[in-house]
């Protein structure tokens, strides 16, 4: 039990480190942070569509969980929406480093999803991590807009891994991903067809986006989200927020020598970044620590992280 947790503690680590380079290629793609999005969730879904066909898995769910499944898509398009539109008003730098605010939210939120006390040091962390974020809103106002939009896309990406982490106790996470996918193809096309965006320019992606975007829905998309529904069934979504927190890091440094100039920020910056690192190293020492304690403290009908 105790490898299983560690083996999807790793996993998650190697899936942080895609997100950070997701928000790389988002950057990098030339089309608007909607039709980014347009494009990555309905060739995730194709992607994931041929993987269950192939592992001869079913499609069918309850119907409850389908509706729920439909709502979780909504937000994750929102979520997406607003995290590559922060990238494109303000640079990656910035936008992974208000995502840190996905653990103070996390720690407030799980124990009314999950029904267990707050636990003092997650608040404690989360509070921490405010601080680091402070420094770096302090002196980086130029990029206010780009904060605002990763705000809400770090709220709505807390609610969906709150809701994920209920679903994934009862159904594949391929089959939770897909249904997800193709909501949030659908909400976004609506959209799209009220707007008269559906145009010839609209599907003339240049090759080189067309490779990025790939890339973004396979690797980054179909892989990488789905991975991270999975390792919920050992994680508590807390973790998975906190963990997440490194992202900024990942993305910070693959940013600086992929893009260049354009992400390099102040030394504040950067001692904020520190801090949320530190954060993140904490709470997997005290997690371990605690071991059977965390445990007690929680709902013991559903598998915790205590390391």
């Amino acid at each position: 039990m105790q490898n299983d947790k560690l083996k999807s503690y790793i996993n998650l680590h190697l899936i942080v480190f895609i997100w950070g380079f997701t928000a790389v290629l988002g950057a990098l793609i030339t089309i608007t942070a909607d039709a980014i999005v347009w494009y990555r969730m309905l060739l995730a879904a194709v992607f994931l569509f041929v993987f269950i066909l192939f592992k001869k898995k079913t499609f069918r769910i309850p119907l409850k969980s389908f509706f729920t499944l439909i709502f979780v898509g909504f937000l994750i398009a929102m979520h997406w929406v607003t995290f590559f539109h922060a990238i494109h008003v303000s640079n990656v730098s910035i936008t992974l480093s208000v995502f840190s605010l996905g653990a103070f939210f996390a720690s407030i939120l799980e124990p009314l999803f999950y029904g267990r006390k707050v636990l003092w040091y997650e608040v404690f962390f989360g509070l921490i991590i405010i601080a680091g974020l402070g420094m770096i809103m302090q002196v980086e106002v130029n990029y206010l807009n780009g904060m605002l939009y990763a705000l809400v896309s770090i709220i709505l990406g807390v609610l969906f891994t709150l809701m994920n982490g209920k679903l994934i106790q009862n159904h594949d996470a391929t089959v939770i991903s897909f249904y997800e996918f193709i909501a949030g193809v659908f909400f976004i096309s609506i959209y799209f067809l009220y707007q008269n965006k559906f145009t010839a320019d609209f599907f003339a992606l240049s090759i080189n986006n067309w490779i990025l975007m790939l890339i973004l829905a396979s690797i980054c998309t179909a892989y990488a989200f789905t991975a991270s529904v999975k390792v919920m069934k050992k994680l508590t979504p807390y973790t998975v927020m906190l963990t997440t927190n490194l992202e900024p890091v990942y993305g910070i440094v693959l940013a600086y020598f992929i893009i260049g100039g354009k992400e390099k920020m102040s030394f504040s910056f950067y001692v904020g970044a520190v801090i949320i690192i530190i954060t993140v190293i904490l709470n997997g020492i005290i997690k371990h620590k605690a071991g059977k304690k965390v445990l007690a403290v929680v709902d013991d009908t559903r598998p915790r992280d205590i390391g």
